[in-house]
């Protein structure tokens, strides 16, 4: 699907730093001129905000079998895709994702164990023939990510409703890292590795070289 705009996906584990480093991106192309829509998954419009929040903090969405998350994360996305990415990118517009279709893969697919053609079907059904132009994988070694987590937790102990995604066991994330790896082999023109362990303007320089070939003649 060849559109006017840039579609730019961040993906990683949890504490990565993607958000922090969607912002600093988002800054650096409007300091150049270019519109930008920040966006995140699952959410990004008023119904996949709600259902954000089943997935995530609902008490009612603890248990939740693996099929019904990975249909409520595409359910979202679907609406994402329809009311928000797709208009924008038409319009010629820069859109920063804070995680795509292959976070579906690595913690629905490879973390939760469901089949990966059934997985890749969902998925195809939510986005259509819609690819981003490039996905980062900020990754980070799971000690660094533990104190980060640790200290989100902390931060947020008061303010926020528990994420039942961050209180997964390691074996949990061992998985999810695995399949953010596969992906990253299985399809190296669209991907690029960030080493997200450093400082975050170290990080913020890297994302940067990661993508500027994407503006280069934009």
């Amino acid at each position: 699907m060849s559109l006017p705009g840039r579609f730019i996906t961040l993906e990683g584990g949890e504490a990565a730093g993607k958000s922090t480093q969607i912002a600093r991106l988002a800054e650096r192309l409007r300091r150049q001129g270019r519109s930008v829509l920040e966006l995140r998954e699952p959410g990004g419009t008023p119904l996949g905000e709600k259902i954000r929040h089943l997935l995530k903090h609902d008490p009612d969405g603890r248990g939740m079998s693996a099929e019904t998350e990975l249909l409520l994360m595409n359910a979202s996305r679907a609406e994402l895709v329809r009311s928000r990415i797709l208009p924008a990118l038409r319009s010629g517009h820069v859109v920063l994702c804070d995680r795509f279709y292959d976070s579906t893969v690595a913690y629905q697919g490879h973390g939760r164990g469901l089949d990966l053609a059934a997985v890749q079907s969902v998925i195809q059904l939510a986005v259509g023939g819609l690819r981003p132009d490039r996905t980062l994988w900020l990754d980070v070694a799971p000690e660094i990510a533990r104190t980060r987590l640790a200290g989100r937790k902390a931060a947020l102990a008061t303010s926020e409703p528990s994420d039942r995604f961050d209180e997964e066991q390691e074996a949990f994330f061992a998985r999810v890292a695995h399949g953010f790896r596969e992906s990253f082999h299985a399809d190296p023109d669209r991907w690029r590795q960030v080493d997200a362990g450093g400082t975050l303007d170290g990080v913020e320089e890297a994302v940067w070289s990661a993508v500027s070939d994407l503006f280069a003649e934009a």
